[in-house]
């Protein structure tokens, strides 16, 4: 996946995860079967207050013990000497879209000047405060043209960047926590349509992957007493949607987080669409991690952005 202004060319097998109240390091290994194996993994609390993830305010309230805290993290997992990075951004830090374009334009020009104006009303941000990356996706049933969006205030990425730097660390690949997390749905020769349903601070994101490739993307603002409800909304909205493009109905459910439980989230995934999934663990997906003295949802996001090493 190019993502030209949050990634570089490069990717190394160990990545950091950042969310609010978590830090987490993983170093993967690829093994003779294709699976991955966690060489070195290592989490730990963090203050509440330390990361406030947001797409428009201040998320680090102080870099240098953030710096300190993730030195000394990496350094329990055995990756001191680990100096290039990638990085799971904190859900909320950045946003991302899947653009529609519903006729197609005239000339490269014209498209710039669509996806411009859709870009500003999408995030309500001019363009000129913001890092956009974009990748064009398949298009559509109708044959429209599809735009994966991915932004980050210039302020905010900078935030990240200067803790990074006062670490050494080189850093290419910079992604939103969902992206890294979906990535386990397009491991292992994915066919179908599989589901990711990551928690948030203020309710869920749901993911929507036909293939390899993003097919809906919703992130979901709510109270936890709504969650239930608002998950059987986009349910149907894909029930509706997969009716009319005569695709396969949904073969793979991850669900990370603790917006829904886990067998919770299934049920209503089957009572909605007529299923019989069950949520993916790791084995699942082929990560292996010994000792088991880590969770999965803990490292999922890193880990997920690790496995692009050898993709």
């Amino acid at each position: 996946m190019l993502l030209s202004k949050l990634v570089s060319p490069w990717y190394p097998t160990n990545a950091l995860g950042l969310e609010r109240g978590l830090a987490s390091v993983v170093e993967l290994e690829r093994t003779r079967n294709n699976s991955a194996l966690v060489r070195r993994a290592a989490s730990v609390g963090l203050d509440e207050s330390l990361i406030r993830p947001s797409f428009e305010e201040t998320n680090i309230a102080n870099p240098s013990e953030l710096a300190a805290i993730i030195s000394e993290l990496s350094a329990s997992a055995g990756l001191v000497k680990q100096k290039r990075w990638s990085v799971a951004l904190p859900e909320g830090s950045t946003r991302t879209a899947i653009l529609l374009l519903e006729t197609a334009p005239g000339s490269n020009s014209e498209l710039e000047e669509i996806l411009t104006w859709k870009m500003e009303r999408t995030f309500g941000v001019a363009l000129d405060e913001l890092s956009i990356s974009r990748e064009k996706l398949p298009p559509d049933a109708q044959g429209r043209a599809r735009y994966l969006i991915v932004a980050a205030r210039l302020a905010v990425l900078d935030e990240y960047e200067t803790v990074f730097r006062t670490l050494g660390w080189r850093t290419g690949m910079l992604l939103p926590r969902h992206i890294c997390e979906g990535q386990w749905l397009t491991t292992n020769g994915a066919q179908g349509d599989g589901l990711l349903l990551s928690s948030s601070e203020h309710g869920f994101t749901a993911l929507v992957f036909r293939g390899k490739q993003p097919l809906i993307l919703r992130t979901v603002a709510c109270e936890p007493q709504d969650c239930e409800d608002e998950f059987y909304r986009l349910l149907l909205f894909y029930r509706d949607r997969r009716a009319t493009d005569n695709e396969a109905l949904l073969s793979r459910l991850l669900v990370l987080g603790h917006a829904l439980p886990k067998s919770r989230a299934a049920e209503i995934v089957n009572e909605t669409l007529g299923t019989s999934l069950k949520p993916l663990a790791a084995p699942d997906l082929g990560l292996e991690i010994p000792g088991r003295e880590i969770s999965f949802d803990a490292i999922a996001a890193p880990a997920g952005l690790a496995t692009l090493s050898w993709r």
